[in-house]
């Protein structure tokens, strides 16, 4: 277990540091130290994830909202962001759609996200992402105000209560435009979904063979109506509040402060820090443990309450 062993690591190294003082440096224990509590907090975390999802790989997309350039440069910085985090974390990445916009940055981009427990921890990213910054694309250097959406689904495999049906399914094939150039293709390879009774499109463009990017789209768009079927049932059962709100425009989850002053703060947790280039960078963690500990807090506010009522 990697708490264990981050323990012993650090017990062996005070004991050296014990019998041959001045040789191991206080950086080296408080090193020692600090992986020591990152595995533990770590531990601490995924002890929360008890949903029945939570163990599952996860499907993110992001995508850019109203404002031209300005969000599309916001909607591809949060897509390196999440790129970064995802992959120090150990999980394995798949772009199954990229939409670069005109000028800068992204329209649309959907990542999928394999390994254990990726949705439990993604799943806290889920809503509206803020930014404020002086714009560069702006000449006269005015503070512009940029939004962004973030959906995570779980990946799932079949279950009886979603059934698909060829003939609910519109297929459309066109011509892939992928980052950089590096995935345009001179065939119509890329594929566009829709499912007619609920209207859910869903895209992928990643893969030059059609059939990869029908199947790929097919999984997403499972995913897709597998979580409107969980929160239909929610809404029925009245368990949970409703999210509509968090994520509309202008309800943000997490503000991005560039200019005129320095902060990254969310709005669920109250967690900020003016540390925003370390948050640019993926280190998300510290955001995602405080909210899945204030859903575990309200979790057990919930029992408690359901109790004290029996």
């Amino acid at each position: 277990m990697k708490v264990e062993s981050a323990l012993n690591d650090l017990g062996a190294l005070r004991e050296l540091a014990a019998d041959h003082e001045g040789e191991i440096s206080e950086e080296e224990l408080e090193g020692e130290f600090d992986s020591f509590m990152e595995a533990f907090e770590d531990l601490e975390t995924r002890a929360m994830l008890k949903g029945p999802d939570d163990s599952k790989s996860a499907i993110i997309h992001i995508h850019a909202g109203a404002g031209g350039t300005e969000s599309a440069d916001w909607a591809g910085m949060l897509y390196r962001m999440y790129k970064r985090w995802l992959e120090s974390r150990g999980w394995k990445v798949d772009v199954l759609d990229f939409e670069e916009a005109d000028e800068a940055g992204i329209r649309a981009a959907t990542l999928e996200v394999v390994g254990e427990f990726a949705y439990g921890y993604c799943k806290a990213e889920t809503g509206v992402h803020r930014l404020v910054r002086i714009s560069p694309f702006d000449a006269n250097a005015r503070l512009h105000t940029s939004f962004a959406s973030v959906f995570v689904y779980p990946e799932v495999d079949e279950v009886p209560e979603i059934d698909i049906k060829p003939d609910d399914l519109r297929i459309d094939t066109y011509r892939s435009s992928g980052a950089g150039g590096q995935h345009v293709n001179r065939t119509d390879s890329a594929v566009r979904i829709t499912h007619i009774p609920t209207n859910v499109v869903v895209t992928c463009q990643s893969e030059r063979s059609q059939h990869r990017n029908r199947e790929s789209a097919m999984k997403v768009l499972y995913a897709r109506l597998y979580q409107r079927w969980i929160d239909e049932q929610k809404e029925k059962s009245d368990s949970i509040e409703s999210t509509k709100t968090e994520i509309a425009w202008g309800h943000q989850i997490r503000s991005y402060v560039f200019q005129p002053y320095q902060m990254v703060k969310d709005h669920r947790t109250n967690v900020e820090t003016s540390n925003i280039q370390k948050v640019m960078d993926g280190d998300l963690d510290e955001f995602v443990r405080a909210y899945l500990l204030l859903g575990a807090q309200g979790k057990d506010a919930r029992s408690r309450g359901q109790k004290t009522n029996a």
